[in-house]
């Protein structure tokens, strides 16, 4: 279902007018460029046998935001339409709701941006892009992961298994994904992505001058991209408050120069970002720098 009282945003005033002062909070409209949306589950972390807390996320994320700055030209907004709670264990009829207000904002004409939440969070956004676009407009993935998600889902579906429900489900989507960690996934796992046709760049391999070739060249195969962070990509000591810490993650430098690359391709219509965990953070590390992130991704399509 979805939460029907907004989080309140509050935050430092500078000055209550001038738009050279704003910041985040102080955006907040009932319409805007952008539609912000939590979804309040980690069912599919515990199904995935990870640590909870993400449910969590949401919240902090946007409580990490609220005052930062708002630096972008005058009349350009956000609207928080709240969040989705998942009812139980019923995580599928959270996603499902999830997307449902994802095609909502697209067909409102805003973007979506979406907090989790574990990363099963993405599945219910795909559900809302592909509703949107219908079923023959191509759709790439890009994922910012340390893990391919490719889990079978014979018993039940988790946060280890939505990339692989849409690549066996939908002949219309393909998975980009950056940062994968060569100890973080099976070689079972690495055998299933290249039976399912993944492209992916190992961590250790990532070079920021090759960005823009590889963005280039998957967004030329398709009709939209849709851009997913999980934050155990980064090294545990920049996001210790994940349910999987990264000893050999990314810096936040280079997740950002990623973010501005895809984000500022025109195909880019939406975004979420995944697996803050406020039980296991430390001083909100992780929960400012996924505010960061969003943010920059924000200013990003601002400017485009």
């Amino acid at each position: 279902m979805k939460e029907q009282q907004p989080f309140h945003w509050t935050g430092r005033i500078d000055d209550p007018q001038l738009v050279a002062h704003r910041r985040v909070h102080q955006a907040i409209r009932d319409e805007g460029l952008f539609a912000l949306m939590g979804f309040n589950c980690d069912e599919g972390v515990r199904r995935n046998a990870g640590r909870l807390g993400a449910k969590d996320g949401p919240k902090a994320i946007r409580e990490a935001l609220s005052s930062m700055p708002w630096r972008t030209i005058d009349g350009l907004f956000i609207q928080d339409v709240g969040d989705i709670e998942c009812e139980g264990t019923d995580m599928e009829a959270a996603q499902q709701t999830l997307g449902n207000e994802v095609e909502k904002a697209f067909e409102q004409g805003k973007m979506p941006i979406i907090f989790g939440g574990g990363h099963e969070t993405f599945y219910g956004h795909y559900l809302g892009v592909r509703q949107y676009l219908g079923a023959d407009q191509t759709i790439g993935i890009i994922n910012i992961d340390a893990h391919f998600d490719l889990r079978s889902y014979d018993d039940q579906s988790s946060s280890g298994t939505m990339f692989r429900q849409i690549l066996e489900q939908d002949d219309h989507a393909r998975y980009l994904v950056l940062g994968i960690q060569r100890y973080g996934n099976t070689e079972a796992l690495f055998q299933t992505a290249d039976e399912l046709g993944c492209q992916y760049v190992l961590e250790d391999e990532l070079r920021l001058t090759d960005i823009q070739q590889y963005i280039d060249q998957f967004a030329a195969k398709h009709d939209a991209l849709i851009v997913t962070l999980c934050m155990d990509v980064l090294h545990q000591s920049a996001a210790p408050g994940v349910s999987a810490p990264s000893p050999f993650g990314l810096s936040p430098k280079t997740i950002r120069h990623l973010l501005r690359t895809i984000m500022a391709h025109p195909k880019a219509c939406s975004f979420d970002v995944c697996e803050v965990n406020p039980s296991l953070d430390i001083d909100h590390r992780t929960a400012k720098l996924a505010a960061s992130f969003a943010l920059e991704v924000m200013m990003v399509k601002s400017s485009s």
